[in-house]
């Protein structure tokens, strides 16, 4: 049990590192440091690219690694401490906007992708371990009512607690704090990991085929796509917060971390509710009814000016994300449970990898946007008050775009197949494999 909670104490720098980035980063280096629109929409999209190599390739080479420590726990070692370094270096760019644009331009482009290549190599590898590690059903929900509770932290501490620590003591000591958390939790999750030898043992795909079969999975594509525009309405809406609390709402940094900070607390009990209709309508329900939650509590944001208004929004919002959270990871462990039977192979790095590759064009989806949107609408950083179509701009961003990307991804996941007695015949036929291979 024990290890079990280590383990999942991983998704404290999981969710902390990559929320933190998403929510600010455009914040921190347009706003604060004065980057202009432009230029950080490029760095944005050139990031998305990276990830186009870095997450398939990270998930196949863990795959195919074989050490007497395992496929995934070395990478875990190699990266935990550089993580956190490159996530406070972040914070502390040497130059301005105003006076070497160029240079922080250059700064930007250089840590972000420093950032994404030890996130993929320390995320991909942890999350690789959960379906192996907890091959039941029974193993698998416990264990991620964990993970996800500890996302929830994650996610409170990534996006409530930066504007209570910049405005008083920098955005570098920020980076500070957080970088030794990510390090220090990352080595916790390493103790509480261990690997299967029968898998680590085994030969993997070579790397055209094992990228073929990935991307001819129709269960795979259903979920990855529709949970691509499930992560970029989540990715926007954090990312606008900061703005529209600031310039619709005139919240100040402490009033700001209570918006957030209402919907990870109501997140946190909802997962529980989640876990338990997950068991009786089954993943793949919940999920599409997550969705249709989310969507009915964005629409409000349409028409809000104030804080408490803000603030039953926000519970309404944090219920659908806990449905998000808890499922997810489920549905793609159940991903992988096929594949090994269509393959003889266990991939779970190449699953997560691609997975990750998907999602991170929702990224490169909301830097278009907000870049889009902000030009468009007048933005400047330079004045505090802003144009009144840039107020109509950010509920659009917050509400408008995230409604049709919920949309879309319900349509999606309407096709995916592994639901009812097809799930159930899976797990028949999957633990005749695992009795053919010897695996415990």
């Amino acid at each position: 049990m024990i290890r079990k909670f280590a383990y999942s104490l991983g998704a404290v720098a999981t969710a902390l590192s990559y929320q933190a980035f998403s929510a600010y980063i455009i914040f921190f280096y347009v706003d604060i440091k004065k980057l202009s629109v432009g230029l950080a929409g490029i760095a944005m999209l050139i990031f998305a690219l990276w990830n186009a190599i870095n997450d398939p390739l990270f998930g196949y080479l863990s795959d195919g690694t074989h050490t007497r420590f395992g496929r995934r726990i070395p990478y875990l070692m190699a990266g935990a401490i550089p993580l956190g370094l490159v996530f406070c270096l972040l914070w502390v760019p040497p130059f301005s906007g105003i006076e070497q644009e160029s240079w922080l331009f250059l700064y930007f482009v250089l840590m972000i992708f420093l950032f994404d290549a030890f996130y993929s190599m320390v995320v991909i590898n942890w999350s690789s371990l959960y379906p192996e590690m907890f091959p039941s059903l029974k193993d698998r929900a416990q264990v991620n009512s964990y993970r996800q509770t500890f996302v929830m932290f994650g996610l409170f501490m990534g996006i409530s607690l930066p504007p209570l620590i910049y405005s008083k003591w920098g955005w570098g000591w920020m980076g500070v704090v957080f970088g030794l958390i990510i390090s220090v939790v990352i080595l916790i999750a390493l103790w509480g990991s261990r690997e299967n030898k029968e898998y680590s043992s085994q030969p993997s795909l070579p790397f055209i085929n094992s990228l073929k079969a990935t991307f001819k999975n129709r269960s795979f594509l259903t979920f990855a796509f529709s949970n691509l525009f499930v992560q970029f309405s989540f990715t926007l809406i954090l990312a606008t917060i900061p703005f529209f609390a600031k310039y619709v709402l005139r919240s100040d940094p402490a009033e700001t971390t209570l918006i957030l900070a209402a919907a990870f607390l109501i997140a946190i009990p909802m997962l529980f509710v989640w876990r338990g209709l997950a068991v009786r309508w089954g993943v793949k329900y919940c999920f599409m009814a997550a969705m249709l939650l989310l969507i009915i509590s964005l629409f409000p944001l349409f028409l809000i000016d104030n804080l408490n208004q803000a603030l039953l929004v926000s519970l309404l919002i944090g219920a659908g994300i806990a449905g998000f959270l808890q499922m997810a990871d489920l549905i793609l462990s159940d991903v992988i449970d096929e594949d090994e039977i269509n393959t003889g192979h266990r991939r779970e790095g190449m699953y997560f990898g691609a997975s990750a590759f998907i999602n991170r064009f929702a990224i490169g989806l909301e830097a278009a946007s907000m870049s889009g949107i902000f030009i468009l609408s007048g933005y400047t950083p330079y004045v505090y008050t802003q144009p009144a179509n840039f107020q109509t701009g950010l509920r659009y961003l917050i509400a408008g775009l995230p409604i049709i990307a919920l949309v879309l991804a319900f349509v999606i996941i309407i096709f995916y197949p592994l639901a009812g007695n097809r799930l159930e015949e899976l797990r028949i036929k999957l633990a005749e494999v695992h009795g053919r291979k010897g695996v415990i």
